[in-house]
């Protein structure tokens, strides 16, 4: 018997499969970019700036560390400043550090062996500041400023591990830091490095200054210069921190490192050290003092900075003080004159009349200021900077310059928190930025009431 043959059957076998629709070959595309991206972002960013960070774990360590130099380096790299609560114990942490996501605890740094840095080594120490690792491969946050830190030598960073070593240890536990999430997490500072952070190379200081084993720094021999200064600035120093522009993820602006910036939560302007109207270096001589005394040319600095120069920067040598100016005037942007009429006449008697009950017996009727004691207003440059933060914070909290070798007892500005009303403020400060020859821009009271409202008490 003879079976016919099927001819549905046959017709299947024929008929090709339908091919993969190309929609789905570039989707399949797209997820393995995105596979691969996230291998790169959770693993292979800090795998590849670890295996430069490993190899150069020994490079250039000091078989022998200076406790008088790592001294000095916690003195001017304001260790204690950021690592120490008010009240606290110095370098036991607890010290918020405010950020655009929340306030950061500092850590504790005291050689306590359970809660500070007592078992760690010189190497896992280097790891921290150059690599941004903990001892225990954890990421830690950028307010730890290793993204400057990293450019810190290896004897520098032997120096300053060997003093920390030596403080007395405290047992204060760290704290955890009240980042809301996902800011928190380590995925997001996996995200964030792979974005913005890129250790420096470890071999030699930037511009090609040899660190020196159990000296740290640049060899004394030489003379000090802008690489010196750039080295400080860029690195221990970490100016660019507050003085650099951000994006909105916290990113520093590339091209922007010293043009200036508000401060998160507080809010002073950490003026650009780059532009000759805020705070450039027109004069080494004002640079020096200002870093070193905290006064310079009828100036003095307030706010944040008077913290930096009364703990960090009056402790810096003649020489340091002397590369740093060298530094910023080399980086400051070329100026012209502007001509200036001799005087410029308010027109609300309001504003005159509460500087003139207010402010005319130490600033002078004309805005001239006092030699010595109190600052000039008329031509002052922190009065006259386009963000009047500066000025309104002064006017609210008062004006206080740090008090320091150079300058043991100065003077100081009370505060008109309470005395003046947004509108006083804003009107008062219209009166000096446009008088005598200032030619500032007017100040609102909404600008005063925002300064007010989200302001942190200095």
């Amino acid at each position: 018997m003879t079976l016919a043959p099927n001819r549905h059957a046959s017709a299947q076998w024929d008929v090709q499969a339908p091919r993969t629709p190309w929609l789905h070959r570039i989707a399949g595309a797209i997820g393995a970019l995105l596979v691969a991206a996230c291998v790169w972002v959770f693993w292979g960013a800090d795998a590849w700036h670890e295996r430069t960070s490993v190899s150069a774990a020994h490079l250039g360590a000091s078989a022998a560390p200076s406790l008088e130099h790592g001294a000095y380096l916690a003195r001017i790299g304001n260790c204690a400043l950021c690592h120490t609560a008010p009240g606290g114990a110095p370098f036991a942490g607890g010290r918020a550090i405010e950020t655009p996501f929340g306030a950061v605890l500092s850590t504790n740094i005291t050689p306590d062996p359970t809660q500070g840095i007592g078992q760690w080594s010189a190497n896992d120490f280097w790891r921290a500041l150059h690599h941004g690792k903990s001892r225990d491969g954890r990421r830690l946050s950028p307010a730890f400023p290793y993204t400057s830190y990293t450019r810190v030598s290896r004897a520098d960073a032997d120096d300053l591990f060997a003093y920390l070593q030596t403080v007395t240890p405290s047992a204060r536990p760290n704290s955890a830091s009240p980042l809301a999430w996902p800011f928190n997490t380590q995925a997001a500072l996996a995200v964030w490095r792979a974005l913005y952070f890129w250790p420096q190379p470890a071999s030699l200081e930037p511009d090609g200054a040899s660190p020196v084993a159990g000296g740290g720094g640049v060899n004394a021999a030489d003379a000090p210069g802008p690489a010196r200064g750039k080295y400080l600035v860029h690195g221990l120093g970490h100016c660019t921190e507050c003085h650099g522009k951000r994006n909105l993820l916290g990113g520093l602006v590339p091209g922007n490192e010293l043009a200036g910036a508000v401060l998160p939560g507080v809010p002073w302007h950490a003026p650009s050290l780059q532009d000759p109207s805020q705070a450039g270096a027109a004069s080494a001589a004002d640079t020096v003092a200002l870093l070193q005394i905290g006064a310079a040319g009828g100036r003095f600095v307030g706010g944040p900075m008077a913290e930096v120069v009364l703990h960090g920067t009056q402790h810096l040598t003649d020489a340091d003080a002397q590369a740093i100016a060298l530094y910023l005037q080399a980086v400051a942007w070329p100026t012209s004159p502007v001509a200036r009429p001799a005087q410029t006449s308010n027109a609300d008697p309001r504003a005159a009349r509460i500087y003139e009950d207010q402010c005319a017996d130490c600033h002078g009727k004309e805005g001239q200021g006092q030699a010595g004691a109190y600052p000039a207003l008329a031509g002052n440059r922190a009065v006259l900077m386009a963000q009047p933060n500066n000025a309104v914070l002064s006017v609210l909290h008062g004006g206080f310059a740090p008090a320091t070798a150079g300058n043991p007892r100065p003077y100081g500005m009370p505060p008109f928190l309470l005395q003046l009303g947004d509108a006083d403020v804003a009107a008062v400060l219209t009166h000096v930025r446009s008088s005598w020859g200032n030619q500032g821009a007017p100040v609102s009271a909404l600008q005063v009431q925002q300064i007010r409202r989200t302001q942190a008490t200095p």
